[in-house]
């Protein structure tokens, strides 16, 4: 059953219920007809869509390529929001960050605890083990934690491949399918980067265009106050070899995440799980990696902010390799209870299951919607529609922006007072303000906070705090 937008928003729980379970049966399937497929679901932490040596060959991931290259490869693939608690909301639930009540990270302005029950839970009624090591970031809240048989919700992301090894090892005979999440840490250490001190090699880097053409006087002025003022201003006035070293430095830690990947992934063909376990391999959000003179994720809305990996590897499977369809992470909960055989929650996600098993019925969407909040006590609201090839960013005081995405891919020119695109911008505030309407957002009634200098190295500090937690 095709979904066009209106049907996806009026009437997703109706849809996503009457969607079938794929009939994809390997050769470990046919031979236990009772089990179901494994999960194992691969998340790095602020590692971008390019950050992939199959997407741009700067990268070193081996480990994901190959499992790219047996998955299918979600092309268009975004999250929420680009901050640690509410993307993992959305992704854990299927619902957008206003709805889990987590619009800032956990502990800041607009953050607070899960409430909501996740894929862990549903999995478990579908007759799922289920286990969760590594990043957690959602708080304490009782019904928001349930839904694991084993838990460890905190780094270091060796203790995550040891648990999630061990976890193999001793499921792999078992006849209940298992589902094993695995929430790591890098390439969001790289906080730690010290220009002039951190071990990197510059040699072969180079810097992107919008590097060089960034202009902070023709998009809002947060983009400077956060580099100047705040998490961006221990580089600013650095030479290129500061800015070719940070590079480098998240290049090495997007590494030893695709390090982990090869691990886990060796020891379950080790122990005969491949053909009978659906593998997932994405991240929360992306990291600016320099692009437009920025670093880190902050009050920004470009594509190295909401653009991540995104593939899923099933068995047998007759899908595509790579699809273009517009993947938000609300989409994980349906797509992965459908593929699991099992009821599809209520959410704000629509599964994408029938794109895997090469389906020719195919859910649409047609544009996505980011959100955005604010960091620790410095609130900044940002709405954005990602529509037929443009982009259109609305910030609750500080303006707007709009972006050619096919004539400017890296989001240079930000035409959103040029009146000969007045029309265009028209049309996608208008298609953004329906969407806020009629999800019950509450970005209109959000209030910008100004930003505190002081609170610089707090957030910073945090940022590295979460990194190890």
């Amino acid at each position: 059953m095709k979904q066009t937008r209106r049907t996806f928003i009026q009437s997703t729980s109706a849809v996503v219920g009457a969607l079938t379970v794929p009939k994809l049966i390997s050769e470990a399937q046919a031979a236990n007809p009772r089990k179901k497929y494994n999960i194992l679901y691969l998340c790095s932490d602020q590692q971008h869509w390019q950050a992939q040596g199959s997407v741009d060959p700067f990268f070193d991931t081996p480990h994901q390529d190959a499992l790219s290259a047996e998955s299918t490869v979600f092309e268009n693939a975004f999250c929420t929001t680009p901050q640690c608690s509410p993307s993992r909301s959305s992704m854990l639930t299927g619902f957008y960050p206003h709805r889990t009540e987590m619009m800032n990270n956990h502990g800041a302005s607009g953050g607070t605890d899960l409430k909501l029950p996740t894929i862990g839970s549903h999995l478990q009624e579908a007759g799922y083990t289920t286990a969760l090591f590594g990043k957690w970031h959602l708080g304490h809240n009782v019904d928001g934690n349930a839904g694991w048989d084993e838990e460890r919700k905190k780094g270091p992301d060796p203790k995550t491949t040891e648990l999630g090894v061990d976890f193999l090892e001793r499921r792999a005979e078992d006849d209940k399918p298992f589902a094993l999440f695995l929430m790591y840490l890098d390439p969001h250490d790289i906080y730690y980067y010290k220009p002039g001190e951190s071990k990197v090699k510059i040699d072969d880097v180079d810097l992107p265009e919008s590097w060089a053409k960034q202009d902070f006087e023709s998009v809002p002025p947060v983009h400077r106050e956060f580099m100047e003022l705040n998490q961006g201003s221990f580089i600013v006035g650095g030479d290129e070899d500061d800015w070719k070293g940070y590079r480098d430095f998240y290049r090495q830690k997007v590494k030893l995440y695709d390090d982990h990947v090869g691990r886990v992934v060796a020891k379950l063909k080790e122990l005969g799980l491949w053909e009978n376990t659906i593998i997932v391999n994405t991240s929360d959000h992306g990291d600016m990696d320099t692009f437009h003179r920025l670093v880190f994720k902050g009050p920004f809305m470009y594509e190295h902010m909401m653009r991540i990996p995104m593939s899923i590897r099933v068995p047998g499977s007759s899908g595509p390799k790579r699809t273009d369809y517009n993947w938000v992470n609300v989409d994980t909960v349906p797509t992965l209870m459908e593929l699991a055989g099992a009821k599809v929650p209520d959410c704000q996600g629509q599964s994408a299951a029938s794109i895997v098993n090469g389906s020719k019925d195919v859910p649409e969407r047609d544009y996505v919607i980011g959100q955005y909040y604010g960091k620790q006590t410095w609130v900044s609201p940002i709405r954005s529609i990602r529509w037929e090839g443009w982009k259109y960013n609305l910030y609750t005081d500080w303006g707007e922006e709009l972006y050619d995405l096919k004539g400017d891919p890296e989001e240079i020119e930000n035409l959103a007072k040029d009146p000969k695109h007045a029309k265009v911008k028209r049309r996608l505030r208008k298609r953004l303000d329906r969407w806020i309407k009629e999800n019950d957002d509450p970005f209109y009634s959000l209030t910008t906070t100004k930003l505190d200098p002081n609170e610089a190295k707090t957030i910073l500090s945090k940022s590295k705090q979460d990194a190890s937690a």
